[in-house]
C-alpha cells in the first residue's frame, strides 16, 4: 500500500504557490470566502483538466469516488458541484489569468533553446 503522496499532490508541488497566493490577496480572492479558497478551486479545475472531465457533475462524481485520497491530494473537504458553480461563476478571472501568464515565464526559461520541429515567428500556447 502507498503511503506517500498521490501523483496529482505532487505535480501541484512544483507549482509556485507563494506566487499564487500574492495573486490572490491583490485581487483580493479569498474575501468572504467560507468553504472553497482560491487554491482548492484551481485544484479542482487542474484536476479536472487532467482527468478529461467537463462538467461539474462529472468532477462532483470522480472527486466523491477519491473520497479517502481527497487530504492527501491537497483538498481540505468534499467538493459539491453547487459550491463549484458559485464560486466558478463569482471568483475574479483575473486571478487565474495572472498565474498562468507565472506559469508561461517559467516554461519559456526551461524550453527556451528547444527546437520543437517547427520554426513560428510568434511563440503559440494551447490552452483549454
Amino acid at each position: 500500500m502507498n503511503t506517500g503522496k498521490t501523483l496529482f499532490a505532487q505535480l501541484m508541488d512544483f507549482l509556485p504557490w507563494t506566487t499564487f497566493t500574492r495573486i490572490v490577496e491583490r485581487h483580493g480572492g479569498n474575501r468572504y470566502v467560507k468553504l472553497l479558497a482560491c487554491t482548492d478551486q484551481f485544484r479542482v479545475m487542474a484536476f479536472a483538466q487532467l482527468t478529461y472531465h467537463e462538467s461539474l457533475r462529472d468532477i462532483e462524481v470522480c472527486l466523491s469516488a477519491q473520497a479517502a485520497k481527497l487530504y492527501h491530494m491537497g483538498f481540505r473537504h468534499e467538493i459539491k458541484r453547487s459550491t463549484l458553480a458559485d464560486t466558478n461563476e463569482t471568483r475574479d478571472w483575473r486571478i487565474y489569468s495572472e498565474f498562468i501568464q507565472c506559469l508561461i515565464v517559467q516554461a519559456r526559461k526551461l524550453y527556451i533553446g528547444d527546437s520543437f520541429g517547427i520554426e513560428l515567428e510568434n511563440t503559440a500556447y494551447a490552452l483549454d
